[in-house]
C-alpha cells in the first residue's frame, strides 16, 4: 500500500458515519492567457498524490463499495497538446488506488449520492467560493430527497480536527523527504555564501539558489526567497531582491526548496566581504546563543512557548549588555520592549506547507511536542536605521538564524545542520 492509500485509510478509520470531500487547487491566471505555475493543494496532495487541477476526492465511511472516489479531468488530446498529458479517468483508479474514478463533469450528479445517509460532512469551507458553491449545492440536492427516507449530513467538521492532526505528525516517509529537502537547501546556502561578492545584486544570489535547487531535483522554492542586504535585512519579509550589495553589508538569506510536496526552511546571515565587523559579529553571536539555548530545550514534552522563552531570555540579556535595551530582563519582556528588535516568535510548524497545519494550543494550553513533529527555530535581531533609538554602529544590522527541528523519541534532530551556522563556519564558507 502506497503512503497516499495508507493516509486515506487512516482518515477513513476516523470518519465513522461521515463523508469527507477535498478539492484540488485551482489553476490561476497570471495575466492575459498565461497561468501562474501550478501548485497542488496540500491536503488534496497528501491524500492522493495527484498533481492536477479540476479534481475532487470523496472519502465515504457510509458507502462501503466506494470508500474512495476521484473525480478528474477526462483525457482530451486537443488540450493535452497544449497543456501536457492528463491522467484521465481510466488510469486514475489504477494509479492512485481509489475504488472508482469519474470525469469531473459528473461531480454534480454523483456527489449528492455520496452524501446520502452520512451523519457528518468533513470539508474545509469558507476558503473558496467555488468549492463552497459546489458542496452546498450537492448538500441541498441530497436534503431535497428527505421525503424518500434519505438522510443527509447535519454537521460540518473542519479537517483540522482529523486530517491536520495527521499531517502534524510526520511518518518516516515524510521525514526522509524533508531531510533531503533540507540538505538541498543547505547546499543552496553554502553556494550563496561562496559566490556572494560586494557589487553583486541580491537577485544574483536568488538565481544561484534557484539553480541549485533545480539541479538537485527540487521543483521549486518553498516560499518567495528573501535575499536582503544591508538595511534590507532589517525588513522581515523583504522580497524585492534588487539592491546592489555593498562592501561591509550583511546579507540575510531566508530561502529553501520544496521537494515532492514538502518544504524546508533555512535562514542564514553572512558578511558580503567574508568577514563580520565587531558589531555584526556581536549580534550574530547573540542570535546564535539564543537559538542554541532554545535548541537545548527541544524534545518530547516541552512546547514552543517554552522554547521561545529560552531564546528570548538570552537575547534580551544580550541586548541589555550591548546597551540596546535598558532595565531588568523580566521587565523588558513583560513590557514587550524587546519587540523593537525581536518582533516575532521563534517557531512555526513545517511540513507540506512552510507554515504547516496543526494547532499550537490545545484546550487553551501550549501543545506538547511529540516525536514526528517538525518545526523551525528562528530567532532574530533587527536594528533598522532609526535616528537616535539605537547606537549608530548597530544601525542597519539584521540577523536571523533559522533551522528545521525534528522531534525524536530521545530529543531532537537538526535537519538543516549542513548549513554553516557559527560565525567561524560562515566566514569559512564565504571564503571557500
Amino acid at each position: 500500500m502506497n503512503p497516499f492509500e495508507s493516509r486515506r485509510k487512516a482518515l477513513l478509520d476516523q470518519l465513522e458515519g461521515a463523508v469527507a470531500v477535498f478539492a484540488s487547487a485551482p489553476s490561476t491566471i497570471r495575466n492575459n492567457d498565461v497561468e501562474h505555475p501550478y501548485r497542488q493543494d496540500s491536503d488534496f496532495y497528501y491524500l492522493t498524490g495527484l498533481d492536477e487541477p479540476d479534481s475532487f476526492l470523496v472519502l465515504s465511511a457510509v458507502h462501503p463499495e466506494h470508500r474512495s472516489v476521484l473525480f478528474v479531468r477526462p483525457r482530451n488530446p486537443e488540450r493535452e497538446q497544449w497543456e501536457g498529458p492528463r491522467v484521465g479517468v481510466d488510469e486514475a483508479s489504477r494509479r492512485y488506488g481509489v475504488d472508482v474514478a469519474y470525469p469531473i463533469d459528473k461531480l454534480g450528479d454523483k456527489l449528492p449520492e455520496y452524501l446520502q445517509n452520512a451523519e457528518r460532512l468533513v470539508a474545509r469551507v469558507g476558503f473558496s467560493r467555488s468549492f463552497d458553491d459546489r458542496l452546498f449545492r450537492a448538500l441541498a440536492q441530497t436534503r431535497a430527497k428527505w421525503k424518500t427516507g434519505i438522510s443527509w449530513p447535519t454537521a460540518i467538521l473542519d479537517p483540522i480536527e482529523l486530517l491536520h492532526e495527521m499531517r502534524l505528525h510526520k511518518d518516516a516517509y515524510e521525514i526522509d523527504i524533508i531531510r533531503r529537502a533540507s540538505r538541498i537547501s543547505a547546499e543552496g546556502h553554502r553556494r550563496a555564501m561562496r559566490e556572494c561578492q560586494p557589487g553583486m545584486y541580491e537577485y544574483e544570489i536568488e538565481a544561484a539558489l534557484s539553480h541549485t535547487y533545480r539541479v538537485c531535483g527540487a521543483a521549486r522554492h518553498a516560499f518567495e526567497p528573501i535575499v536582503a542586504s544591508g538595511p534590507n535585512a532589517t525588513v522581515l519579509h523583504y522580497t524585492r531582491n534588487d539592491r546592489r550589495i555593498e562592501d561591509g553589508d550583511l546579507v540575510l538569506v531566508d530561502s529553501a526548496c520544496e521537494l515532492q510536496g514538502y518544504a524546508s526552511d533555512i535562514t542564514r546571515t553572512f558578511p558580503a566581504n567574508g568577514s563580520f565587523s565587531p558589531e555584526q559579529r556581536a549580534i550574530h553571536e547573540l542570535v546564535l546563543a539564543g537559538q542554541q539555548a532554545a535548541m537545548q530545550a527541544c524534545g518530547p514534552g516541552t512546547d514552543l512557548e517554552q522554547i521561545h522563552r529560552k531564546a528570548l531570555e538570552v537575547i534580551v540579556d544580550g541586548l541589555i549588555e550591548l546597551k540596546l535595551l535598558s532595565g531588568q530582563r523580566d521587565d523588558v519582556i513583560m513590557e514587550q520592549r524587546h519587540k523593537r528588535f525581536f518582533p516575532h516568535r521563534s517557531s512555526h510548524w513545517l511540513g507540506m506547507d512552510v507554515h504547516d497545519v496543526g494547532r499550537y494550543f490545545v484546550r487553551g494550553q501550549p501543545r506538547k511536542l511529540e516525536p514526528g513533529m517538525v518545526f523551525t527555530l528562528e530567532p532574530g535581531i533587527y536594528i533598522p536605521p532609526m535616528g537616535d533609538q539605537a547606537p549608530s554602529h548597530f544601525q542597519g544590522i539584521g540577523v536571523r538564524i533559522e533551522d528545521d527541528i525534528l522531534v525524536t523519541p530521545e530529543g531532537y534532530e537538526v535537519l538543516t545542520s549542513d548549513a554553516p551556522r557559527t560565525a567561524a563556519e560562515v566566514e569559512a564558507a564565504c571564503r571557500a
